[in-house]
């Protein structure tokens, strides 16, 4: 066998010859054959010298492209780009920018991810550091969500950064501050006290029980701005006096709002049949139980925020139009426990005039700089709490924005129940939203929600390379989104105009 050996060895017919095979000989080819498969040939790919044609359109480069030949197995091979496969997102909703693993589009469909079974709710959490995008992709979600019809909810623009986006599609935001016009009861019945007189006995029940909770949680959490926690007969003396201020006690299903100063006073001075109902002794003996959560109360109409939340509502949101937004930039100067307890008190009031929606209709409520209304205590963070755990029942989408994982966490002493609060949040946002943080915040993260060691890289190393850029974690997927912004869309999530304009020329 050696001398049937060539120079190069021996040839693949030879080599099953050698074992006792033989290979099938192909059958002859005639001339027809090679002229038609030639023509095919020139038909499929024409031929072309190596550099293309030196025409325009024709893709001649001066020089020949270089190609690098690698030779890896079938395990490192599949990880190669484009065989690289992902587990992506049906292409429904907002579409937001691309994905950096595929350069496919990404899409956002809070409720179609719920109705896929891709999310278990459809809220979402946004961090990231200022000027990372972050604001800029809320806003962007926003703007292309209204084209499918849902309805924005900005609770709360502390900022002024939405003014922009309502303005251009229309609406003039609702502004908050001392001196304006603008008054809004917290204590509000919104839709569910709208047609009373036609309900039966049992949905009357059923909304006033829904009426008086929202409002007790809310006397609560304001309560505990001035770090007062209300014992539970003070939650019970609550409850009796605005079933009592509202009529529902004497009887008949008749309702009405109730403001923050009608509480007070009644707490403050109470008869003698409201210190019965709370069972207490006395009138004296109710007023000393009650004279911590009492003052706490008083600040709202006697402190920094006295004539705003003291009165009737003068304002109506306008479900026509696309987006409502609450505007409290001008209590900025008031300090962080003012806009806390401003907060506070729109959220509440959002969170009724939001009831009531018909099947099929989204809201998406934003809260912004949520930790500042966090920190007013436990009662506040259980208000938030709540807005989450029922946004998949109440049709809305809860869009929380913060800039790091601390911001929630530091609502309370470590080990506290607010804290313990704020970290279940994170399971009620399904989406979370991570831009460009430093490494010791991108390892927060990672404890919390559950990051890979790719992904916590990819938020303290790819993301801080370029503007916009977001790791995505959409139930157990994860992606690498870079926002896109159109020509138009430029000026209007520009969070930087400011800056721009006092900057030396």
């Amino acid at each position: 066998m050696a001398g049937r050996r060539g120079p190069g060895g021996r040839s693949l017919p030879q080599l099953v010859t050698d074992f006792g095979g033989e290979l099938p000989s192909a059958p002859p080819k005639n001339k027809g054959d090679r002229d038609r498969h030639r023509e095919e040939a020139a038909l499929i790919r024409p031929a072309a010298p190596a550099r293309g044609h030196p025409r325009p359109g024709h893709g001649w480069s001066p020089v020949a492209a270089p190609l690098t030949v690698y030779r890896a197995s079938t395990a490192e091979i599949g990880g190669v780009f484009p065989l690289l496969t992902a587990n992506g997102l049906p292409p429904t909703g907002a579409l937001i920018g691309y994905d950096a693993l595929t350069a496919g589009g990404f899409y956002v469909d809070p409720v179609g991810w719920v109705l896929n079974q891709i999310v278990t709710n459809p809220n979402l959490i946004f961090f990231g550091k200022p000027g990372q995008g972050k604001s800029t992709t809320v806003k962007a979600l926003l703007l292309r969500m209204m084209l499918f019809g849902a309805r924005v909810l900005v609770a709360g623009d502390v900022k002024g950064e939405y003014e922009p986006l309502c303005q251009a599609v229309g609406v003039e935001p609702i502004s908050l501050g001392l001196g304006l016009p603008v008054r809004i009861n917290p204590l509000d019945l919104g839709p569910l006290g709208q047609g009373w007189d036609k309900l039966s006995t049992v949905e009357r029940q059923a909304r006033a029980a829904l009426i008086f909770a929202r409002w007790v949680v809310l006397l609560k959490a304001l309560i505990g701005v001035r770090g007062i926690t209300a014992s539970p007969s003070d939650e019970s003396a609550l409850a009796t006096v605005v079933a009592e201020l509202s009529g529902w006690s004497r009887g008949g299903g008749q309702l009405r709002a109730v403001t923050i100063p009608e509480v007070y006073h009644a707490l403050a001075r109470p008869t003698a049949e409201l210190a019965e109902q709370c069972r207490y002794s006395s009138v004296q003996r109710m007023v000393d139980a009650t004279r911590q959560s009492t003052d706490a109360l008083g600040t709202l109409v006697r402190g920094a925020l006295a004539g705003l939340f003291d009165a009737q509502t003068t304002v109506r949101l306008d479900w026509n139009s696309p987006i409502q937004s609450l505007s409290l930039r001008r209590l900025n100067d008031l300090g962080d426990e003012v806009v806390g307890v401003a907060l506070a008190c729109v959220n509440s009031w959002s969170r009724a005039m939001t009831d009531l929606r018909r099947p099929g209709e989204i809201t998406i409520v934003v809260r912004d700089e949520v930790w500042r209304q966090m920190r007013l205590g436990v009662g506040a963070v259980q208000s938030l709490d709540a807005d989450l755990r029922l946004s998949r029942n109440d049709g809305e989408i809860q869009v929380i924005v913060a800039h790091k994982p601390s911001d929630l966490l530091s609502v309370g002493a470590a080990g506290s129940q607010e804290v313990a609060i704020a970290k279940d949040m994170m399971a009620l946002c399904d989406t979370k939203v991570m831009f460009a943080q430093d490494p010791t915040i991108a390892d927060e993260l990672a404890e919390l929600v559950g990051l890979t060691d790719i992904a916590r890289d990819w938020v303290s190393g790819w993301a801080r390379q370029r503007t916009g850029r977001a790791v995505w974690m959409v139930g157990d997927r994860v992606f690498k989104v870079t926002t896109v912004r159109t020509p138009l869309e430029v000026p209007l999530f520009d969070t930087n105009a400011a800056l721009k304009a006092e900057a030396p020329t």
